[in-house]
């Protein structure tokens, strides 16, 4: 090929680049005027409302101006089991203080779950996921994940793995003095 064909070649591609650009933007009606919430610190939690355990309706909006600990978990889960009892101390001493404990069961039944709680007494609220759709949204791929979300709704920390207590103190500090 000659220099000049090279040159018109390179033109045309350059041509035809412009106009799937020009063609291929979103009008400016059509474009999203806000981006869902990122579930990663520094961001705010992403709201959900899922069926609680015992009846009615668990929703994160309604836990506005509360400290969260937002723990993902399910019964076959072993390192689940293994921290139960530390968020469970956590509820019964920080409760009455405004500070919210709250667990997502990950894709199990309502009787696999309470089953669950009943065997190792524990009592505070649990949402059921059961189609994992909040646990996709919060990008959980490994059980337990715990979210620290703040009195604004802003998450703090993230913690992949089971708590002792020692690290759940640690962590708790980022919502709560």
């Amino acid at each position: 090929m000659t220099r000049s064909r090279w040159h018109i070649l390179t033109a045309i591609i350059a041509l035809l680049g412009l106009a799937a650009l020009v063609w291929g933007r979103v009008p400016a009606d059509r474009a999203p005027t806000a981006l869902p919430a990122a579930p990663a610190i520094g961001h705010p939690a992403p709201d959900f409302t899922l069926p609680a355990l015992g009846g009615g309706e668990l929703a994160l909006a309604e836990l506005a101006g509360q400290p969260v600990v937002l723990n993902f978990w399910a019964s076959w889960c072993g390192p689940c089991r293994a921290e139960m009892p530390e968020l469970q101390r956590l509820h019964e001493r920080r409760e009455a203080a405004g500070v919210a404990v709250v667990g997502v069961n990950q894709g199990e039944s309502p009787e696999t779950a309470a089953a669950f709680l009943q065997a190792l007494s524990l009592d505070f609220p649990v949402a059921l996921d059961q189609r994992t759709g909040v646990s996709q949204t919060y990008l959980v791929h490994s059980l337990p994940t715990t979210f620290f979300i703040d009195r604004g709704g802003v998450i703090r920390q993230i913690f992949i793995g089971p708590m002792s207590d020692a690290v759940l103190a640690g962590n708790l500090r980022s919502i709560y003095p």
